[in-house]
């Protein structure tokens, strides 16, 4: 990612020490360096696609056509990776030429096709290669019910372009329609208006009426089935799993009325889920109408439902209001997370969303502690750099810490009328720092920004930071602080069955372990009473497993490979993997990886390939 240019007369850069400060102005326009497109020329505003999918080959093929905005262009240019273009036509069904240009690292090739100043409309014949980095083609083994196999995309930040020919940034909005067609045992399901049933030939069409940003044109081709919750949620997922995702996911219909009492209508009309195999990497993708999720989240007691939160938040942070550009990435994720708490509070409670707080705020820790200093700041500069370098849990939790910091100081009272506000004036359009910065001023602080500079530009931690707590977490440390005292005392361990805790408590109880004042024999009498290495939950498993590695104790070595061979998660891959570096036993961790990279998608093998120094 480069560094955005403004074209807003007076807009300044000043070198404050090691950290950025920049005077903002209105009207501010960002230009994302991270395309080849020239939008000043030719901008899409309709994308028509005819594809299918091939298993055998591992490809999509077919065609793109695009109505643009033409300002007398001669050229219309697109970002593509990987791909190989077979013909380009007008609107008339003549030919016309193109070209790829150099190939970027980062960004890959411009296609350059040569247009008149009268031409609004472009088709292009193309197909992907076998290892598009959005594309994750799975066999049955890598499924959930190992019967069928299973295509899943994934868009964000810009990787859409490996399987579409697109102005792939965010500061582009398309409407879109789609004919895709796969195998007929299989159903074809996108970021888009979409099918209950399978289509008898394995032929299916999709229509999004409202313009999206490029990296939310998703696609997934799988054995699936669908469930309603209400009559504008559900859940998609495949058969063997059905039916305790729609039980875990339950509560959406409630989670939508909620949000929309907090910040305005709905603006997607269904919000479905579907539920993907294991190697997905993220915790959710909030493509409108069809989130993106990992079965990770089933846990058996809906207590991880607050990803769904999340991605439901992204239905107007982000989706509906998005980032200009990728150095903004904290516009859609702090005010998601903002939101996400606020959902759940109403929900479960103020000791929930104090829990999940707290949880995010050690996450905070890790990545600042973690990362290039450079990227402990809102406002990021990606000159030259991918936007994955800089994805950490700062554009998440430290923004929403900012934005809760807005909450104290001006109240409830004022402050969610102020985002109701800044979510309806600025529906279906882009959003830089200095355009948001510019909205607060004048809707809410009266034109004190006496903070900005501290919370939004400066690297590492704000000096007024308020640490979020916990009661229940409390409680959790002391029965924590009780068994250790037990164990040294040699006091019998009494199995305990960990349904007497939340998720949320058992994994804060676990992160209290130090390995620098705990013991292996601490580990294990701790597991003698709760059996921590055979848990089935994902998150007491992620937790686990890495004081267990940090602390050499061997006996979840087992479970441990198992689990980090079948799912492809980032947020538990990251932190296991770095736990079996920082113990020295980078040996155990190859091995491991070597079997597991198989499973995961490119985005995940990106980070552990460099994390390892392992090269394929």
């Amino acid at each position: 990612m480069q560094k955005l240019v403004y074209i807003a007369l007076g807009t300044a850069l000043i070198a404050a020490s090691c950290n950025k400060q920049i005077t903002s102005t209105k009207n501010i326009e960002a230009k994302d360096n991270q395309t080849f497109a020239d939008l000043d020329q030719a901008r899409i505003k309709h994308l028509s696609l005819d594809i299918e999918t091939d298993f055998k080959t591992q490809q999509i093929k077919g065609s793109a056509t695009y109505t643009f905005e033409n300002k007398n262009a001669k050229q219309l240019i697109l970002d593509t990776e990987k791909l190989t273009i077979d013909s380009v036509l007008l609107a008339n069904g003549q030919k016309t030429t193109y070209q790829l240009g150099e190939k970027d690292s980062i960004k890959g090739q411009a296609l350059i096709i040569d247009v008149t100043q009268k031409d609004t409309i472009v088709k292009v014949f193309y197909k992907t290669s076998p290892d598009a980095n959005a594309l994750q083609w799975l066999n049955p083994q890598q499924t959930h019910d190992k019967k069928h196999p299973f295509l899943l995309s994934q868009g964000q930040a810009i990787l859409t372009r490996s399987w579409i020919p697109i102005q792939d940034t965010p500061s582009v909005r398309v409407t879109y329609d789609a004919k895709v067609k796969t195998p007929k045992e299989l159903m074809a399901l996108m970021s888009a208006i979409n099918p209950k049933e399978k289509s008898v030939d394995g032929t299916y069409t999709f229509d999004m009426p409202q313009p999206i940003a490029p990296y939310l044109i998703a696609l997934a081709v799988g054995d699936v089935n669908y469930q309603p919750i209400d009559n504008r949620t559900g859940v998609y997922a495949e058969p063997g799993l059905l039916k305790a995702a729609a039980w875990e996911f339950a509560e959406m219909g409630k989670m939508v009325t909620a949000a929309e009492k907090l910040y305005g209508t709905y603006p997607w009309e269904q919000f479905d889920v579907l539920v993907l195999p294991p190697s997905f990497p993220f915790g959710g993708m909030e493509n409108p109408r069809l989130t993106f999720a990992t079965p990770t989240a089933i846990v058996g007691d809906r207590s991880m439902t607050n990803l769904i939160a999340h991605e439901l938040a992204h239905s107007w942070s982000g989706n509906l209001v998005t980032n200009s550009t990728w150095d903004d990435f904290w516009v859609n994720e702090g005010f998601t997370v903002y939101f996400e708490r606020r959902i759940m509070e109403e929900l479960e409670g103020k000791d929930y969303a104090d829990m999940i707080s707290v949880i995010g705020f050690q996450d905070l820790e890790t990545s600042m502690r973690n990362i290039p200093e450079k990227y402990t700041s809102l406002k990021v500069d990606m000159k030259g750099a991918n936007p994955d370098d800089a994805f950490s849990d700062v554009p998440y939790d430290k923004g929403y810490l900012f934005l809760k910091m807005l909450e104290d100081k001006y109240g409830r009272e004022k402050f969610d009328p102020f985002l109701k506000q800044y979510f309806s004036s600025h529906a279906f359009q882009t959003m830089t720092t200095e355009k948001f910065v510019d909205y607060l001023k004048e809707n809410l602080t009266n034109g004190d920004d006496s903070f900005v500079q501290e919370w939004i530009y400066n690297t590492g931690w704000p000096k007024d930071l308020k640490k979020p707590t916990s009661t229940l977490f409390d409680l959790a440390e002391a029965q924590l602080k009780q068994d250790i005292q037990n164990g040294r005392a040699k006091v019998t361990p009494k199995k305990i069955e960990i349904s007497t805790k939340s998720t949320n408590e058992w994994v804060h109880f676990i992160r209290q372990i130090d390995p620098k004042k705990n013991t292996k024999g601490d580990l294990a009498y701790l597991d003698a009473i709760y059996d921590f290495t055979n848990s089935k939950n994902p998150e007491i498993e992620c937790a686990w497993y890495e004081k267990a590695f940090l602390m050499h104790y061997d006996k979840v070595n087992t479970n441990a490979k198992e689990f980090l061979v079948h799912v492809g998660r980032r947020k538990f891959l990251e932190p296991l993997y770095l736990a079996l570096k920082e113990s020295n036993q980078i040996e155990l961790a190859k091995d491991i990886y070597k079997d597991a990279r198989p499973n995961y998608h490119f985005v995940a093998r990106q980070t552990i390939d460099s994390m390892l120094n392992y090269k394929p």
